[in-house]
């Protein structure tokens, strides 16, 4: 019997030491709101913060606003009510959003900005791609495509943008007319797909084709806009090569319309290196502690700091994938999440 007694008390020592390292291990909760799943780079996003905030001590529950602003801002209502550790936002509008990331900060709860920058207020942290650079990339890649056809840059070019609520169509758009502007003899046309939805770009190209059938190149600012773009153009009688096309933010869809000829090039938004950036400095972002300006290596990728008016932003690079390098393992398009875990920032 008493050896029975023992055997017992050892299992519950055991059990609640297990219980001590499992809740010294956790960190805290964060809420990640996403505005949509509805396409692969905000489902992707979701698994990638959660696996990165994992490795540095923290649980995440995300909530989906489908797209809907109204819907948003009630989430951020609930969950400050909750008191996580830290909310990250990849806001639906950022005008909207303004009072509710106030509204967090001013009850003590940390906000981190991720993927859509919001400059009209404070936050805590914000990791971004560099969209003004992904669309300097994207002239890069429209004045050789443009050259190669016309042998000279000159033609014209349909941009399909996302949403004109979203800072991240805008920049790229700023980033690539601003650097088009150097070819007086190409002309742009822009044209949002409100809500980014697919099936309103699809429309757009089908009606501009028509308008415009001299059309040399379609940009589009996201790949699932590309599957809707190419189904217009099959459906116009075109080939793949016919029109040149290219997209921004390097999605397995746009990886594989490389793969059929449709898409000549992917600008890649660095999905898994945000993320990593966002983990990486959560134990700073939930402790309030000061975040330094400078460079930072995230996943291998040379990354800046800058303390900027509305708090430290990180921004990370992206690149251009082509036929040529389409299968590198290194894009997230090829869904092969880094193996290599990240560490909190000293």
């Amino acid at each position: 019997m008493k050896r029975i007694t023992l055997a017992l008390l050892s299992v519950l020592v055991l059990g609640l030491a297990m219980l001590t390292t499992a809740a010294a291990q956790s960190k805290g909760t964060v809420y990640y709101l996403v505005p949509t799943l509805l396409d692969e780079f905000q489902t992707g996003s979701v698994s990638a913060l959660e696996m990165f905030l994992k490795q540095t001590g923290y649980e995440m529950k995300t909530l989906n606003a489908d797209n809907k602003t109204d819907a948003q801002q009630s989430q951020m209502n609930d969950v400050i009510a909750l008191k996580p550790a830290a909310i990250i936002l990849a806001a639906v509008d950022f005008n909207a959003l303004k009072p509710s990331i106030e509204a967090a900060r001013a009850a003590g709860i940390p906000v981190v900005e991720f993927d859509r920058q919001i400059t009209s207020t404070m936050s805590d942290f914000t990791s971004v791609a560099g969209t003004i650079e992904i669309g300097h990339v994207a002239a890069d890649q429209a004045e050789a495509m443009l050259k190669a056809r016309n042998g000279d840059v000159k033609g014209k070019i349909l941009q399909v943008l996302g949403d004109p609520g979203d800072p991240y169509t805008l920049d790229i758009q700023k980033g690539f007319e601003e650097k088009m502007k150097a070819f007086p003899g190409v002309t742009i046309i822009s044209v949002p797909a409100m809500q980014w939805e697919a099936s309103n770009a699809g429309t757009i190209v089908s009606d501009q084709m028509l308008a415009n059938p001299d059309i040399d190149l379609i940009f589009l600012h996201a790949a699932h806009l590309s599957v809707a773009a190419v189904a217009s153009l099959e459906a116009a009688g075109k080939k793949p090569g016919d029109v040149m096309m290219m997209s921004s933010n390097g999605a397995p869809v746009g990886l594989d319309l490389i793969r059929k000829g449709w898409l000549n090039t992917e600008v890649e938004q660095p999905l898994y290196a945000q993320a990593a950036a966002v983990a990486m400095f959560m134990d700073k972002i939930a402790g309030k502690k000061e975040i330094k300006a400078g460079e930072y290596d995230v996943l291998g990728l040379k990354s800046t700091v800058t303390i900027e008016a509305w708090g430290p932003n990180i921004k990370i690079p992206g690149a251009a994938i082509t036929k040529e390098n389409v299968d590198n393992p290194a894009f997230w398009g090829n869904l092969k999440p880094p193996t290599s875990t990240v560490k909190s920032v000293e």
